[in-house]
């Protein structure tokens, strides 16, 4: 179909749901209804969907129709994502609550990915986690994010998605700062490694509960290696303290 037509019955289909006032998470009418409606092919009306689940527009779930996408709203970070990165510049073992709320979104955006994720959405999830072997720490913690964000994407759960978006560059921080710290530990890194391969590989089975537990698995170890580095670091900070390293250090530097 010309690209014209295409973007002719998207932006009809943009006028319909403004017209018949469809809100985000609402339904369209069937495939064979609304060509009827709109007086194009069933084809024509394939095409300009996809183009609008492309565009963010409509999130097409697999045998379940095409839905309204939820539209990512710029108070959404203001009002949220905000103040949350203002707690952890002021204190920064608020980012295990950051890992707590990842705990029970996660573990769902797993399951639901095993049960629904396509050929095109298992695909993505193996490319993301072939890109967090990159040697270039930075490229790895965004890779990283953008493994648990297709996750997210494979679960066709719009709420779940939305969340995890809405927390994205909360995500990229706390996944980067973590990475940072675990890369220069290399047993603990290749522990990263194989639970994100166990992951991805439960997905790709369609095992829902194996892809669970996985997770669980995954941001539970994260949070344990997190907090015995923070206590292994506070223990080096007391130990400097000590009044005979201080004089020791002091006869040494004079």
């Amino acid at each position: 179909m010309p690209k014209r037509l295409a973007d002719d019955v998207a932006r009809r289909v943009r006028a319909l749901i403004e017209e018949q006032q469809l809100e985000a998470g609402m339904r369209l009418p069937a495939e064979r209804q609304l060509a009827a409606q709109l007086g194009v092919s069933r084809n024509s009306l394939r095409e300009a969907l996809a183009m609008l689940v492309n565009e963010g527009v409509l999130l097409s779930r697999r045998g379940g129709g095409t839905f309204v996408r939820f539209q990512h709203e710029p108070w959404s970070e203001q009002n949220i994502v905000q103040p949350l990165k203002t707690l952890l510049a002021d204190d920064p073992d608020y980012s295990f609550d950051i890992l707590e709320a990842r705990h029970a979104i996660e573990a769902s955006t797993a399951w639901h990915a095993a049960m629904r994720a396509t050929d095109a959405d298992k695909e993505k999830i193996r490319l993301c986690f072939e890109a967090t072997q990159s040697e270039d720490p930075d490229i790895a913690s965004q890779a990283d994010v953008r493994f648990h964000l297709a996750i997210a994407e494979a679960s066709h759960n719009v709420v779940l998605l939305q969340t995890m978006r809405g927390f994205f560059d909360l995500l990229h921080s706390s996944v980067k700062q973590s990475r940072q710290r675990m890369y220069q530990v290399p047993p603990v890194f290749a522990r990263l490694t194989e639970q994100h391969q166990a992951v991805m590989e439960a997905i790709v089975a369609g095992d829902a509960e194996a892809a669970r537990q996985a997770m669980m698995g995954h941001l539970g170890f994260v949070h344990a290696t997190i907090k015995r580095f923070d206590e292994d670091q506070a223990r080096q900070a007391r130990i400097t303290r000590l009044p005979g390293d201080h004089n020791e250090n002091s006869r040494e530097n004079s």
